[in-house]
């Protein structure tokens, strides 16, 4: 009989597709549903992008290119990256990548060998886990509290997790699911841990400029930390290019380098067109992008004033991401239930909302006791925003 490979057993997945693939099941049955659930932007990559792509086909540009990506769009990625950072990077520093999440598995690559340990947000995007798992690391969670103003890192438990086996620390400001942003002293706090014990940081940066209110800070602005930290880019949320494929790898030149190598093995390199019209996304004309911020803000108010409609729910609106992570243990309470799938699966069968729960980004923790669901306005008009979210306070309202 012939095996498979038995480490297959430790990769994860991308959980929220499983809640697609439910929401999908149901729709096709004849009813609407009000898609929460993915982080997906059903708005339009802006026109001067496409034509840039267009053009560069007709130019020929179909070929292998070089592995680490082209000159062009790393020069371009470098200069914005660092502008937009405080920092100085160049070519060197970059490496393109079919997408931000590759960016995640070649790091740990190239500095976990099996054992080590990589400290990693729980709640947080499950590829995390799913990697250092899979790559024969040891995946230790670190932990938020929840306060009046959203989520702040127990900087405690994240340093009393520390072994001399941790290797990282992978950390992602502007957080997914749960739309955390780190305070200036929350910064340095993780800063300061990171140098302390010379550890590398994964600094997760996909919704750096998904934030509709003021600027954006990066961890490698600090001192002593851009020589130890690799920054996670794509080009998928701010261009609304999910299924674009195209992001990148910014970081110190040695680590770089590794991750270049790991592009050889993996795909050879990023589709040479499309690499071509970013430099056109990242130079040229912004007004595309913008309309893309201003019209997810304007969804993200509409969310969040429907959740906050709703018996149970107080939820403030975070500057960041397109992401909304309300406590409903006060719905679970009312209605008797003590699983939060029960509520999910409800939600679906009876109001036609779709969206994820806690435990879909990370195993829950010993010491959790209250319930959260994550909604997702990326991908849903205001019309149904508000018509999903009547319906949704129908059901949870309900004994």
């Amino acid at each position: 009989i012939m095996k498979y490979a038995n480490q297959l057993q430790n990769l994860g997945t991308e959980t929220a597709f499983a809640v697609s693939a439910q929401a999908k099941e149901w729709a096709d049955k004849g009813n609407k549903v009000y898609p929460f659930h993915l982080g997906d932007i059903n708005l339009p990559t802006p026109e001067n992008i496409v034509q840039a792509t267009i053009k560069s086909i007709n130019d020929g540009l179909t070929g292998y290119c070089p592995s680490e990506g082209i000159l062009p769009l790393r020069e371009a990625l470098a200069h914005d990256v660092g502008s937009k950072r405080g920092v100085n990077y160049n070519p060197d520093n970059v490496a393109i990548q079919p997408g931000g999440k590759p960016t995640i598995g070649k790091f740990i690559s190239s500095i976990m060998d099996p054992g080590d340990e990589i400290l990693y947000p729980n709640p947080g995007y499950p590829i995390y886990e799913s990697q250092i798992e899979y790559q024969g690391g040891k995946a230790v969670p670190y932990s938020f509290v929840q306060t009046d103003m959203g989520f702040d890192i127990d900087i405690q438990k994240l340093n009393d997790s520390i072994t001399d086996r941790t290797v990282a620390l992978i950390y992602n400001n502007y957080q997914n699911p749960i739309a955390a942003e780190s305070s200036k002293k929350e910064m340095e706090a993780i800063a300061k841990i990171a140098i302390e014990n010379d550890l590398w940081v994964l600094s997760d940066e996909a919704y750096f400029e998904i934030v509709y209110d003021g600027d954006a800070t990066s961890i490698v602005s600090l001192p002593g930390m851009k020589e130890r930290t690799v920054i996670l880019y794509t080009f998928s949320r701010k261009f609304a290019m999910t299924g674009w494929r195209v992001g990148g790898s910014i970081g110190p030149r040695e680590i770089i380098k590794r991750i270049a190598k790991l592009n050889v093995n993996a795909e050879s390199c990023t589709t040479h067109f499309i690499q071509n019209a970013m430099v056109e996304a990242l130079n040229g004309d912004q007004t595309g992008s913008q309309k893309i911020l201003e019209k997810l803000k304007v969804r993200r108010d509409a969310t969040v004033k429907g959740l906050n409609a709703i018996d149970g729910i107080d939820i403030v609106a975070p500057r960041t991401t397109f992401y909304l992570f309300p406590n409903v243990t006060k719905v679970m309470e009312r209605k008797g239930l003590h699983k939060i799938e029960d509520l999910q699966n409800g939600a679906l069968t009876n109001a036609n909302v779709s969206f994820c729960t806690r435990e879909h980004f990370g195993r829950a923790q010993a010491d959790e006791s209250d319930y959260y669901i994550r909604l997702a306005y990326s991908g849903i008009s205001v019309e149904d925003i508000n018509e999903g979210l009547i319906k949704l306070k129908d059901f949870f309202e309900s004994q």
